[in-house]
């Protein structure tokens, strides 16, 4: 295995950090449109695997070159969700197997974007699954945490633990704080603008996908690991698209855990236009008021010396048992800061999300996960999956609810 990383933020950064202590590929190639960032990643961990490199990811031309110039096998995705389709058709036209973990951007209705769906997460890229199938290519989507993660748990109580799956809920929660900071995400704030004012999906069996209101249907979720009760809201994400195409289920939904004062922010941007990516003159510069207010926010890869606490990624499943009796069941992946910086130097949101990609390729390597096409994580065996997360000292955990 051969493989690019593209994006050395804090997510891919944080994957070459986990991959190098494995030993399943041959070489990583890691490429950032800043090359310093990219030679920070390969510096950071002192692994002749591991090489640096230039690369504009909106360039499918430039990302196919470097991909048959290095030989590469198989390509993750580390960047922005709107650079999605260049990185992935590039993959595509060198020949690579490509996995990412945020999928390609939706856009909302024209006249009723809370009323009709429009083009939805994915969609350009299962547009041509028959192309990746027909030429014996794996695109496997979603693979981060969440998506991912999430979909794997809701894979695993199909399989193992219910009779009938009823409702898949993902559930989001932290109690992470940033000192120092007012207002500071822990991911990224361009991508949080996205899904979070972007209409929700829902998923309903007798009715199909169907949009709400951005923060609708507020509940109040009690997370473990002490965690406790958190109001988690509706918001846009990949799971609802995804978890329908391979499990037989009434509902999906996808809830975050954000808080008021969060959503009163996202809110105010969106009043103020600031979560446009039209672009707009400014002086004699033109510039989207989105990545405007990105670069007014601190870089969350840099956030970890003051963040604290713990950040809970898991799937929530309600159906029948195994014995035919009710069950109630939450799957969950909890990660502590305090761990991440000391193991990784990663604070917890982009190593909990760098992770799993990092052991979907590794089971790719071995030949335990296959397969041809465009594949969500929750069409592959979850048990390999389950077990080497937990061998990579990362383990999940199960609460019956």
């Amino acid at each position: 295995m051969r493989l690019l990383i593209v994006g050395a933020g804090g997510v891919g950064t944080a994957a070459v950090r986990i991959a190098a202590r494995r030993a399943f590929f041959e070489h990583c190639v890691v490429a950032d449109y800043d090359l310093a960032k990219a030679e920070a990643a390969v510096s950071g961990v002192d692994d002749p695997r591991f090489s640096a490199v230039l690369l504009d990811a909106s360039d499918t031309a430039a990302v196919a070159e470097l991909c048959r110039a290095g030989r590469i096998t198989h390509v993750l995705n580390a960047v922005d969700p709107r650079f999605v389709m260049p990185v992935y058709d590039g993959a595509f036209a060198a020949g690579a197997h490509y996995l990412d973990m945020a999928m390609s951007l939706s856009r909302p209705h024209p006249e009723r974007p809370y009323e009709k769906t429009g083009v939805m997460l994915g969609d350009e890229q299962f547009a041509v699954a028959d192309r990746w199938a027909a030429a014996n290519r794996l695109a496997l989507v979603g693979m981060g945490v969440e998506p991912g993660l999430s979909d794997v748990f809701a894979r695993y109580a199909a399989d193992a633990l219910f009779a009938e799956v009823h409702d898949v809920g993902i559930r989001d929660g932290s109690d992470l704080v940033v000192e120092g900071y007012e207002f500071a995400p822990s991911f990224s704030i361009w991508t949080t603008i996205e899904e979070c004012l972007n209409p929700p999906v829902i998923y309903e069996k007798n009715r199909g996908w169907y949009v709400t209101r951005p923060f609708s249907e507020p509940e109040t979720f009690d997370f473990p690991a002490g965690i406790g009760p958190v109001e988690c809201v509706n918001v846009e994400h990949e799971e609802v698209l995804l978890i329908p195409r391979w499990i037989d289920v009434r509902r999906v939904t996808f809830k975050y855990g954000l808080g008021n004062e969060f959503i009163e922010v996202l809110k105010t941007i969106h009043k103020l236009g600031l979560d446009s990516t039209r672009k707009v003159r400014v002086g004699g510069v033109e510039v989207a008021p989105r990545d405007v207010v990105a670069a007014c926010l601190p870089d969350p890869a840099t956030l970890g010396d003051r963040m604290h606490g713990r950040t809970c990624a898991g799937t929530y499943v309600t159906g029948l048992g195994r014995d035919g009796r009710p069950r109630a069941t939450y799957l969950y992946h909890v990660v502590d800061n305090a761990w991440t910086m000391r193991e990784y130097g990663s604070q917890a949101v982009v190593w909990q999300t760098a992770i799993n990609p990092v052991v979907a390729l590794e089971l790719l390597a071995a030949g335990t996960w296959s397969g041809a096409g465009v594949l969500g994580p929750e069409a592959l065996p979850p048990k390999p999956f389950l077990d080497l997360l937990t061998e990579y000292g990362s383990p999940w955990g199960m609460q019956e609810l």
